[in-house]
């Protein structure tokens, strides 16, 4: 197994076996993805693709309190880019993984609450497992900006659409046991044991045969080369919906009562 990197790196990268574990390692800020997280989570995932050794990547949040918080809304509010510059990152998304084809199995250890991103990092994943502390949320209506990183659309397909509609449309969070009861997540353990019983998983398919592993990942999610063609318009009627809410006085609001620690006002406009 490699040593990770230093403590003070926002992503962290092992490797264990045929397994590479990514950690996004900003817990003081609930390990929010800025553009150092994209570039660090984006780049493992290249270097998994490419290597014929690693057959499953586990994404993680460093610290016990947070999987992930969604993206750094005080970045945001400072005017800073979340996503690196380019056309490959703006396809990637958030981390360099939501909207990414990945031909290699994806298994979220949600270690706490996963929230706007963080929810729609485990809505990318192909299986959960989350703490018994863990919850989910899309809060992004509270913010003046809607889940515009796949979880407006993953969240109907993964659970019930008029409770998946609820969540997004109230922005409310629910914990570990209702995810499991509603098929969100594949198994709730102790917390102490979410990132253990996610490596055993992911030794369990890394024990099976890769090549046979990701066609039937690629059957069953339905894609074709590097794409999800099911999910191509969704994503462009997201990016149109994106150009006017991102723009808009509610979505400047949110982010800065946020760092204001306040309540926003929003207008509408």
């Amino acid at each position: 197994m490699s040593e990770p990197e230093p403590a003070t790196d926002p992503v962290l990268v092992q490797r264990r076996d045929h397994v590479m574990v990514i950690t996004i390692n900003r817990p003081a800020v609930r390990n929010a993805v800025n553009e150092a997280v994209c570039q660090g989570v984006g780049d493992a995932i290249t270097e998994a693709e490419r290597d014929d050794e690693v057959r499953a990547i586990v994404l993680t949040g460093a610290g016990d309190k947070a999987f992930c918080g969604g993206a750094d809304l005080k970045a945001i509010s400072r005017g800073e880019r979340i996503l690196p510059e380019g056309e490959q990152w703006q396809r990637w998304g958030l981390a360099g993984f939501v909207g990414r084809y990945i031909d290699k199995p994806t298994i979220a250890a949600v270690n706490g609450v996963a929230l706007g991103g963080g929810a729609e990092l485990a809505l990318a994943a192909d299986l959960v497992i989350a703490a018994d502390n863990a919850s989910f949320g899309l809060p992004e209506v509270k913010r003046g900006l809607f889940a515009a990183a796949g979880g407006a659309f993953r969240l109907v397909a993964q659970v019930p659409a008029r409770i998946g509609l609820e969540l997004l449309m109230t922005g409310e969070a629910i914990d570990a046991d209702r995810a499991l009861e509603l098929g969100l997540v594949n198994r709730v353990v102790p917390a102490a044991r979410v990132l253990g019983v996610a490596m055993e998983l992911a030794a369990k398919i890394a024990a099976n045969a890769p090549l046979a592993v990701r066609a039937n990942k690629r059957i069953a999610l339905g894609y074709s080369g590097g794409d999800r063609p099911h999910e191509a318009r969704l994503w462009e009627l997201t990016a149109k919906e994106m150009a006017v809410v991102s723009v808009s006085e509610d979505a400047k609001e949110g982010p800065r009562a946020f760092a204001e620690k306040r309540s926003p006002v929003f207008k509408g406009r």
